[in-house]
């Protein structure tokens, strides 16, 4: 793991209301926030850079690392607004994708929401060939790859996904079938080959993460490339992408395959999080990010964030390495309204950038989260938030007031009731991440960030029985300073499929190679789905199976409450972690700050809100901790 290199660091993340910007220098670490621009996020960008840098006397020459995040995946998946697309298969599961697995979240729901296709029927294109789990069965011919180039021309498509069966193994079909079509089509039609995107077996969940790289691709090839060319302008070196595992690549691996990067923005808090679990040694963290559009939380235990392999965005199954991450539409911004049945609902529909939050008087006419605070006193009236916005209560007065008729009670009563609703949603993601997980959210330090997590921390720590919280001072632009101490990290999926009596220390150190970080993903002969288990080997001592199994049957324990020492095990996957050391932040110093609530403190891109019955201290890591009085 190579050290970086020195010189200032830039980190700036994109959120659904304000665009963070964090800059960390010999001198310290600096701090910026302005309005998102939604035409084009890349404005926004560069105006937080400018701010930040002038703040720290900075010039953009300075800056020898740019990390950024940002939600144009994920905003392009929840819309279905990807790029005209082509689906490309082994004849008879051109409909894989549309058909799914029989298994749903409401088994007994009849009517059930399925996302619209990515790819409609008369762009799903059928290949003559086919191999099986042991090599070829139907050859492809180059006349047929010819084919299938011209019928996808005829389409008029700006991307094209190609999966055919079992290409992870035997990926030489894939690969003539993209020579064809680019011979025939050109550079500027994106291509997705599956055993590049993903690599392992399940075609469907291969499939439908090829069909979203090759729909989101070319738009974020676009703005990367908007991006880059505006750093240039600006003296500012290109920037490097924070991916949805929570580690930087290069700007090009992720404009070539955009799938990595679906949960670009909150990665970023999470990395954060991770470095305050070994920085300031409380290693259980329930994470809690509540922005201006939407809250996400996630889990450390034991100093590492959870991840997933797979997960499913917007409806979609992505079968790539992710933080496990889930979200809710609760943040600032989220609208406040009463439903047909006459109850008060919250999000998930927001305010935005633009106009924002009524008390923004951009316009906003409609009750917010935010609106519901100020009225509530947990924000002043008059302070002033990036882009020279100031909050105006009496519009937040008119607009908590109309709903507050409409539901016949009182406007006070009104504000509180949306705080409670907005808590309730991140508490339902909050236990999604614990208590389905089987673990139990009293034993974890709730951190709580984003611009409005402050403001809610208590009332969220209160429901779920938590006692201790951090907030970092920096807690507003916490996934912006995620963004800028984060590790490059590069990942490697293989398919092994192996029985226990395959794996002697040999093959297993042939599997976990050069990695700097391994996973293995075991389950016991007969079962469906796998585990996945941390074991790198560590100096001169070899991976061994037995190992494996030890810390297979504690998970599978911890998991479902049993383990059976006589069933034999399979390796299934092994994923590889290639990783260089980011610069990471000083966590030295302790805010001067210590009292009792109700109290609220201004940590200048957020406020924390300190009720009675809590008390609040400055700690080591520039991190303020809240204790619940007993």
């Amino acid at each position: 793991m190579a050290e970086p290199e020195a010189g200032a660091i830039l980190g700036v993340d994109v959120g659904g209301t304000f665009t963070d910007a964090v800059l960390i220098t010999d001198s310290g670490i600096f701090t910026g926030k302005s309005p998102t621009t939604p035409e084009d996020h890349s404005i926004g960008v560069l105006e937080a850079t400018t701010q930040v840098l002038a703040k720290a006397g900075a010039a953009a020459g300075e800056v020898t690392h740019f990390a950024h995040g940002m939600t144009v995946a994920t905003n392009a998946l929840l819309e279905s607004k990807g790029a005209e697309t082509a689906f490309v298969a082994t004849r008879g599961f051109t409909d894989l994708v549309e058909i799914g697995r029989q298994d749903r979240a409401s088994l007994y729901r009849l009517q059930a929401a399925h996302p619209p296709p990515l790819v409609p029927p008369e762009r799903r294109v059928a290949v003559e060939e086919r191999h099986g789990p042991d090599g070829v069965i139907t050859g492809l011919t180059e006349e047929e790859a010819g084919r299938v180039a011209d019928q996808v021309a005829s389409l008029e498509v700006d991307s094209v996904a190609v999966c055919l069966l079992h290409s992870y193994r035997y990926p030489e079909h894939e690969q003539a079938i993209g020579a064809a079509i680019r011979d025939r089509l050109g550079p500027d039609v994106h291509v997705s080959l599956s055993h590049d995107v993903v690599g392992t077996f399940r075609e469907f969940e291969r499939a439908a993460t090829t069909e979203i790289d090759a729909a989101l691709s070319p738009l974020m090839a676009g703005y990367l490339d908007r991006l880059a060319r505006r750093a240039s302008d600006a003296g500012l070196p290109e920037p490097e992408i924070m991916q949805s595992s929570g580690g930087l690549a290069a700007l090009e691996e992720v404009a070539a395959h955009a799938a990595v990067a679906v949960l670009s923005g909150p990665a970023g808090g999470a990395a954060a999080a991770g470095m305050i679990a070994r920085h300031s040694g409380e290693e259980n963290l329930l994470c809690f990010d509540m922005g201006g559009t939407s809250c996400d939380v996630c889990v450390v235990e034991r100093g590492r964030v959870h991840e997933t392999a797979s997960k499913k965005i917007a409806g979609r199954p992505i079968a790539l390495p992710m933080v496990d991450i889930d979200t809710v539409g609760a943040g600032g911004g989220s609208i406040a309204w009463r439903d047909s049945g006459g109850a008060l609902r919250v999000g998930p529909e927001s305010a935005g950038a633009r106009p924002g939050p009524a008390c923004y008087g951009l316009g906003g006419t409609r009750p917010t989260v935010t609106d519901a605070n100020l009225v509530l006193g947990r924000l002043n009236a008059g302070d002033e938030l990036a882009g020279g916005i100031f909050l105006d209560l009496d519009i937040a007065l008119e607009a908590i007031g109309g709903l507050a008729r409409e539901l016949g009670i009182p406007t006070g009563d009104c504000a509180e009731g949306i705080i409670r609703v907005a808590n309730a949603e991140m508490i339902r993601a909050l236990r999604v991440v614990t208590v389905q997980r089987g673990l139990d959210p009293r034993h974890f330090t709730l951190l709580a960030f984003g611009g409005a997590g402050p403001l809610h921390a208590a009332g969220v720590a209160d429901e779920l029985g938590i006692t201790d919280v951090l907030v970092p001072v920096a807690g507003g632009v916490f996934s912006a300073l995620g963004l800028a101490a984060a590790d490059r990290r590069r990942d490697e999926v293989q398919t092994v499929l192996a029985g226990e009596d395959e794996l002697d220390p040999a093959t297993l150190a042939g599997l976990a190679g050069e990695a700097d970080q391994v996973d293995w993903d075991l389950r016991y002969r007969g079962q469906s789905f796998e585990l996945t288990v941390s074991e790198d080997g560590t100096g001169d001592r070899p991976i061994e199976k037995s190992r494996l199994r030890e810390i297979f049957e504690r998970a599978h324990r911890d998991r479902y409450g049993y383990a059976d020492p006589s069933a034999p095990i399979e390796l299934v996957t092994v994923r590889r972690r290639f990783l260089r050391s980011g610069p990471g932040f000083d966590p030295s110093g302790a805010p001067e700050t210590s009292g009792q609530g109700p109290v609220k403190l201004d940590l200048g891109e957020a406020t924390l809100h300190v009720p009675a019955g809590w008390k609040v201290r400055g700690e080591p890591g520039g991190l303020l901790r809240m204790v619940r009085e007993q």
